[in-house]
């Protein structure tokens, strides 16, 4: 099922992209410069740091990307449509850029892809590329829940990047699991939360008074209300910095 309306959101995706007014970056200060954090769209995201462009999910066509620079990084947290788009990452820029991904989405690969370009990357991984720390984090559904075989343990990777002095989480595709409560000294996280896929707004504010990151930015969130996210984290605690940007641009 999760597959079907994917493929109606990339669809609809790429008509909107060329119409879509993308919304202004985000800028955060780091040691040696900034890092930039620009939302795309749903689980989409580019950060740049230090002049190195690190593409999340990418989705959307060439055009999502316009005015850009080209990735040094792809990451891609799982198999689904809306995280794993063979045709956008074929459609952009990737003559410098290295593909970090889970084995399910490494399977799902044209047999002539670049293996030189390709790592992979299971839960509790870590590489080092462009001068960035990536490892790989578990993302999935709880199995006694009833979406539990949406995300399986073990299939995709959230991921944890280090940069400039900044640890940055990931999410991915993920319920309210032990080892996202578990997390230490995140300055920011990206959490998703969207029904039935992944957790409701409830169980991704817990998660989140759990392992306290500095800043979250609610993403992946289709038909969620954020603004009651904010109002539960901010609630249990004040010092979290919730930022609601506008991750589904309205067409121009």
């Amino acid at each position: 099922m999760k597959l079907k309306l994917t493929l109606i959101f990339l669809l609809s995706s790429c008509a909107l992209f060329t119409q879509a007014q993308r919304i202004a970056p985000d800028q955060e200060k780091v040691e040696g410069g900034e890092l930039t954090i620009q939302p795309i769209t749903h689980a989409t995201l580019v950060l740049t740091c230090k002049n190195k462009n690190i593409y999340v999910d990418p989705t959307g066509g060439a055009d999502a990307f316009k005015g850009l620079g080209a990735p040094d990084i792809i990451l891609v947290t799982d198999i689904h449509g809306d995280h794993f788009d063979l045709k956008t990452i074929e459609a952009i820029n990737t003559n410098k850029a290295m593909l970090v991904v889970p084995q399910a989405v490494a399977d799902k690969l044209p047999a002539n892809y670049d293996k030189e370009k390709l790592v992979i990357l299971k839960n509790g991984d870590k590489t080092v590329l462009a001068g960035i720390s990536i490892t790989a984090f578990p993302m999935y559904n709880l199995p006694d829940a009833e979406n539990a075989n949406y995300h399986i343990k073990g299939r995709g990777n959230g991921y944890i990047l280090e940069t400039g002095g900044k640890s940055i989480y990931i999410s991915g595709d993920t319920a309210d699991i032990p080892e996202m409560r578990a997390l230490k000294n995140i300055d920011i996280a990206f959490v998703c939360m969207n029904l039935p896929y992944t957790m409701d707004v409830n169980a991704a504010a817990q998660a989140v008074l759990a392992f306290k990151p500095k800043a979250v930015y609610p993403y992946h969130y289709r038909g969620q209300d954020v603004k009651l996210f904010k109002v539960l984290v901010n609630t249990g605690d004040k010092n979290i910095d919730v930022r609601l940007r506008e991750w589904y641009p309205a067409p121009k």
